[in-house]
């Protein structure tokens, strides 16, 4: 992976629906640091949030099965139990939603923003 396509996945994280406000806003601060001094405080940051934010898929399954997912996704929950169980077997490792996709990424090739 480059820079530039972890800053697209940092793009995807941070126009997700489903990221968090704190991860949202560790995303924007680093992209407007990119290229200046604070950059690299930027990043510290992004890495730390993202780190704090990013579920498993132990986690992913968890929500997934809850009375709340019912009343939130009600009819596609069937789907995305599945999906989840069949992720897991193939051995992914991160909740399935958008931002916690790319936010894994932020975190497996955090190297490219330091």
């Amino acid at each position: 992976m480059t820079k530039e396509e972890l800053l697209t996945c940092i793009e995807k994280t941070k126009d997700a629906d489903s990221c968090c406000e704190e991860l949202k806003e560790a995303c924007e601060h680093y992209l407007t640091a990119v290229g200046t001094a604070d950059e690299k405080a930027a990043a510290k940051a992004l890495i730390k949030e993202a780190q704090e934010d990013v579920c498993s898929i132990d986690d992913y399954l968890g929500f997934v099965g809850s009375d709340a997912a019912k009343n939130i996704f009600g009819d596609a929950l069937p789907g995305m139990i599945e999906a989840g169980q069949k992720a897991k077997a193939a051995g992914e490792k991160h909740c399935l939603c958008d931002a916690c996709q790319n936010g894994a990424k932020i975190i497996a090739y955090q190297d490219l923003l330091k």
